[in-house]
């Protein structure tokens, strides 16, 4: 195992160097952050789907969850509107609470949809059904993929200031540098591209999860995508059949 801890060793010495001097791969230095408008516009696109559920499977009142949701969001931006590289406890602290709010939000619209699929109630027309759980389903990844780039190294802030040095997700630009532009740093279309491939996959692709809550947190996701999609595609079938 020696040769293991003196290559952590050496990983750890090349990644300090590379903060000190700035030279070195974007993702291990510090940099300028990335911008807020692609995150912000998920948001919205994930708050609008919400939106759009039927009644029977959307939550009550009905504009509450999506009010508390913009709100939010307005809050985050207008403290911090262009490009996340601080730490601020109270920034973090919307910004969770915000994926926290929609999170919770499409897990109870998934669940009263997932038991009238299994009670063989609720949506009857096929199209809406499917419309329906498409909606759950993007929405799903779009929250997974905030809470990988969350916490992924410490979140974006902590990524930009290069305070963490292990990271929580292994993408392909880390592993062959040489082939990678040197102001490569994952940012949230990574990430949801990882949510989306997991979530289709039901397993990582080629991006590898290395500490215990991003594989765990990988694994919820692919069952809840497994789940809702066999159960909405089972159903519709039925229904045209």
């Amino acid at each position: 195992m020696g040769w293991l801890h003196r290559t952590l060793d050496q990983g750890q010495a090349v990644a300090e160097k590379a903060i000190e001097t700035g030279v070195g791969p974007a993702w291990r230095r510090v940099t300028d952050g990335e911008s807020r408008l692609i995150v912000s516009l998920a948001i919205l696109v994930a708050v609008g789907l919400q939106v759009s559920l039927p009644d029977r499977i959307a939550n009550h009142p009905r504009g509450l969850v999506s009010g508390v949701a913009v709100a939010l969001l307005v809050g985050i931006l207008v403290v911090n509107p262009r490009r996340i590289n601080r730490q601020s406890t109270m920034l973090r602290g919307l910004m969770l609470g915000l994926i926290g709010v929609m999170s919770a939000a499409n897990a109870v619209s998934g669940a009263r949809l997932v038991v009238d699929l299994v009670e063989g109630t609720g949506i009857r027309d096929a199209k809406q059904l499917l419309l329906t759980g498409g909606a759950i389903w993007v929405t799903n990844v779009i929250v997974f993929a905030l809470w990988y780039w969350e916490f992924d190294r410490g979140g974006p802030a902590s990524r930009a200031q290069a305070l963490r040095l292990h990271p929580d997700f292994l993408f392909p630009q880390m592993t062959v540098p040489e082939l990678t532009p040197a102001h490569w740093d994952a940012e949230f279309v990574d990430y949801l591209y990882l949510s989306f491939t997991n979530a289709t996959a039901f397993s990582p692709t080629d991006v590898m999860p290395l500490s215990r809550w991003s594989k765990m947190t990988m694994m919820l996701q692919s069952t809840i995508s497994l789940v809702l999609a066999a159960l909405v595609i089972a159903r519709a079938v039925n229904i045209l059949g």
